[in-house]
């Protein structure tokens, strides 16, 4: 399904979509190449040097996924580095959902708009690689002053083409000069093209101011036989071949055609020779195929049945074992009770067999009646005292009284 969306969006951009991250990774190799990064990135980290085609991903190129995201977010951290923000330079067991996020986050702060998922990244290829680190590497090299300009191409001073005609008139006169002219020429000579041309065009000058009477040649015509015979091996002309040339295309086409053709016949009949051998194979494999389903009915019929109840046995031992797991943790719970009761038997058991706590009774019973012994001699002093207090008190009042009836006695006859 995805495939399927993909391919549709390719098919909205245009066919040539799916070629664009090509161009865009080998403008981000140049513009890493300005900033230099091999000695900056490459020499500090220890890692390769990237390819042409590296971040690019398509199904005719190996990838790996990893180390490709690695060498992603560490250009990244460098080349946010490189555009002045300060970015921490990404750790080969760093969270990719966080390494992406921040990613973004400073190309958004760069005035990039980014309308894509971060998830397209942490595959560490594809279009959106190429698309961030192509933006980043933009905003470094602005930042280090570097500018794209337009190429200066040098001028060439070349000399005007002529065409030349594609039948070129060589006038026999001009070839019995230069045969004159150089007598002694060997066999392997050539004729100047160049030079037969601008002969040529002489000649036309020539023949367009026409004389008033008809020339007429003096020479003897054996002669004339005699002497093109001498020069025939001579006459040899070549062309000089230019790739450029849309003649030299058009035979090589044909010569590639006639050379398909022939090679065609001869594969044509390989060809139907191998789809014959192929198809009686096919029909042998399956009539084989056929036969051993056949022979092999019952035991296949048996298997299934065998399947079936082993199914059913696998389904029993599994009910079956879910009760003994219960029926374990029933037996674990009532081993620990009975630990527990065992445990407190135990220390009744102690406690009623050892013969301390009768001896710590005994001393206790001790101890306390010294207490209520010092008690009682406690009592017996305060009551005493309290008694000598009375007493006193008593002997105080009685004292008192007396005082107070003597004057009485006293004052009594003079009053």
């Amino acid at each position: 399904m995805a495939d399927d969306i993909r391919r549709g969006e390719d098919e909205d951009r245009g066919p040539g979509a799916a070629h664009n991250m090509f161009t865009v990774m080998e403008d981000l190799l140049e513009k890493l190449k300005l900033l230099d990064y091999e000695e900056e990135v490459l020499a500090k980290n220890n890692m390769k040097t990237l390819s042409r085609h590296y971040f690019v991903s398509s199904p005719y190129m190996a990838s790996n996924p990893g180390e490709q995201f690695y060498m992603f977010a560490i250009i990244a951290s460098w080349l946010i580095n490189a555009a002045g923000r300060p970015f921490t330079q990404a750790q080969e067991y760093d969270e990719p959902n966080a390494t992406v996020s921040n990613i973004l986050a400073e190309l958004r702060a760069f005035g990039v708009r980014v309308d894509f998922p971060p998830s397209k990244l942490k595959s560490g290829s594809g279009e959106h690689v190429c698309f961030v680190l192509d933006r980043l590497a933009e905003e470094a090299l602005k930042k280090r002053g570097f500018n794209f300009s337009r190429p200066n191409y040098p001028t060439e001073t070349t000399e005007e083409e002529s065409v030349m005609e594609d039948d070129a008139e060589l006038t026999l006169s001009k070839v019995e000069e230069e045969m004159i002219e150089e007598p002694d020429d060997e066999e392997e000579n050539v004729i100047d093209l160049e030079a037969l041309k601008s002969r040529t065009t002489q000649s036309e000058v020539d023949r367009s101011s026409k004389p008033d009477v008809i020339l007429e040649s003096t020479v003897d015509a054996a002669e004339w036989n005699l002497e093109v015979e001498r020069v025939l091996p001579q006459l040899k002309v070549t062309i000089r071949t230019d790739n450029k040339d849309w003649r030299i295309h058009v035979d090589q086409m044909h010569q590639h055609r006639d050379r398909i053709k022939s090679s065609l016949k001869e594969t044509k009949g390989y060809l139907d020779k191998l789809q014959e051998d192929i198809s009686k194979t096919l029909e042998k494999v399956s009539s084989r195929e056929k036969y051993i389903n056949n022979q092999l009915e019952h035991l296949i019929q048996e298997y299934r049945g065998v399947q079936a109840k082993l199914s059913e046995a696998k389904e029993r031992y599994q009910q079956g074992s879910g009760g003994v797991t219960e029926r374990t943790r029933v037996l674990a719970e009532i081993s620990e009770e009975l630990e527990k009761v065992k445990q407190e038997m135990e220390e009744k058991g102690s406690s009623m067999s050892d013969g301390a706590p009768v001896v710590k009774i005994r001393q206790s019973l001790t101890k306390l009646k010294q207490e209520v012994v010092q008690m009682d001699i406690r009592i017996g002093v305060v009551e005493h005292t309290l008694l000598q207090a009375k007493l006193k008190e008593k002997s105080n009042m009685t004292r008192d009284m007396h005082a107070t009836n003597i004057p009485e006695a006293a004052a009594g006859p003079y009053a």
